[in-house]
């Protein structure tokens, strides 16, 4: 199943963006993905997923704008070591 939202903007942003609609779109997709991963309600697999790239590039991505990937605690070492 597929969803779709439609958002109404004015036409200046695309000037100013120098984006096409469709490239407006993936940003504002990865833009919000990222904010949701950050805020923690949704992992990176199902962002990346949504996102249409690989796990590893939205994690850049994601700290390229500021997330924190591990809290280093021993919480977070168990689980990604339990990982490997």
């Amino acid at each position: 199943m597929k969803n779709t939202v439609e958002i109404e903007f004015p036409p200046e942003i695309l000037i100013g963006l120098h984006l096409d609609a469709q490239r407006f779109g993936d940003l504002i997709k990865l833009q919000s993905a990222t904010a949701l991963f950050k805020e923690g309600k949704l992992t990176s697999g199902m962002a990346a997923k949504w996102c249409g790239i690989p796990r590893a590039h939205f994690l850049l991505q994601a700290m390229q704008a500021g997330a924190t990937l591990l809290d280093n605690n021993e919480d977070d070492f168990t689980r990604e070591t339990a990982l490997l």
